[in-house]
């Protein structure tokens, strides 16, 4: 079992910056692929950056660039630290893990955080 607890979210700047943390709880988190997810309202949840265990990562276009995925497995934490921000980024940031599968796939993630809201203003 994973626990999944996000922090850093908040209010800021088109062009600023923001760092969420996700810190993990579990025996077998150091072979788990870690992934961050967003959801703005009305629309479906998007899958935006991942990491496996051994540092394998993936972005999707639009954030690429602009926000670097990282995980220290010592302190059970991944971060997704986010430059350049812009209005379009504003959403529901969620941490998902899953034990299992690549960053290519975005499926199969089995646990998740509560959430943490991110807003960009223009």
């Amino acid at each position: 079992q994973v626990h999944l607890v996000e922090s850093g979210g908040g209010l800021v700047q088109a062009g600023g910056s923001l760092r969420l943390s996700c810190a993990a709880s579990g025996r077998t988190f150091s072979g788990y692929v870690m992934g961050w997810f967003r959801q703005a309202p009305g629309n479906e949840r998007e899958f935006v950056t991942a990491i496996s265990w051994s540092g394998t990562i993936k972005y999707t276009d639009s954030v690429k660039g602009r926000f670097t995925i990282s995980r220290d497995n010592v302190k059970n934490t991944v971060y997704l630290q986010m430059n350049s921000l812009k209005p379009e980024d504003t959403a529901v940031y969620y941490c998902a893990a899953k034990y299992g599968g690549t960053v290519t796939q975005y499926y199969g993630y089995t646990y998740w955080g509560q959430g943490t809201q991110v807003t960009v203003s223009s």
